[in-house]
């Protein structure tokens, strides 16, 4: 009887230093989880940071110097990283400037529709803002990427999809501030019409200022499209 109960006790002791054994180990692996969890979240932060700033970056440089001035390494030390670092999230060059103006395109979207949150019934303020999107720096660098892709078999296709993506949203948002319906006949070409002004008055503006009469063809496509959309 004392020998069976030795055992038990010797067994109740080894399975108590076996279950001890694996609940340790088991916390030890949690507290590793959460650490590495805990690490992940500041790092990727820093990673988002990071893009953000090559990005914003790659804009600039292709605004003020062109698609043969901006190459990856003058990207990297404006935004202060190394060249190593730009190409751990663009592996091209082509990938860095194509996500650089899509990355600026949809920031201006955004920033298109918190001007106009409750879609206010003056059109001539929404499309002196639309004009405005095709007479700042995003303009500027997205026809410096056009002009580069003429040239580039392999940048070509890339930059078509983009422009056509970013012109569909462009056009999704007009037609949504300027109270259009698409379904009467020629209001959809109207539309269409004003971001093409748009476009013609951005390339306009390049070479010299062009607020006074740009604000005089503003007025006046307002006032048409009054008469059309009403």
């Amino acid at each position: 009887m004392g020998a069976v109960s030795t055992a038990d006790t010797s067994t109740g002791r080894s399975k108590d230093t076996t279950a001890d054994t694996a609940d340790t180990k088991a916390d030890t692996a949690t507290a590793t989880d959460t650490a590495a969890v805990a690490e992940r979240g500041p790092k990727q932060d820093r990673s988002r940071v990071t893009r953000k700033r090559l990005l914003e970056a790659a804009v600039s440089c292709l605004a003020e110097h062109g698609w043969a001035g901006s190459t990856v390494s003058v990207v990297a030390e404006r935004a202060g990283v190394s060249r190593g670092a730009a190409q751990h999230h663009f592996r091209t060059r082509e990938d860095l400037f194509t996500a650089a103006v899509e990355y600026v395109a949809e920031e201006r979207s955004l920033a298109l529709r918190d001007l106009f949150p409750h879609g206010p019934a003056d059109r001539r303020a929404v499309v002196a803002a639309l004009v405005d999107l095709y007479t700042g720096p995003l303009f500027r660098a997205a026809l410096h990427l056009w002009v580069a892709a003429s040239n580039e078999d392999q940048l070509r296709p890339r930059v078509t999809e983009l422009e056509a993506r970013v012109g569909r949203e462009t056009h999704r948002i007009a037609v949504e501030l300027l109270h259009a319906d698409e379904t009467v006949p020629g209001v959809r070409e109207t539309v269409q019409g004003v971001l093409d002004m748009a476009r013609g008055l951005g390339l306009a503006n390049l070479l010299t200022d062009d607020t006074g009469r740009r604000d005089k063809v503003v007025a006046q496509w307002a006032a048409l499209l009054d008469e059309v959309l009403d």
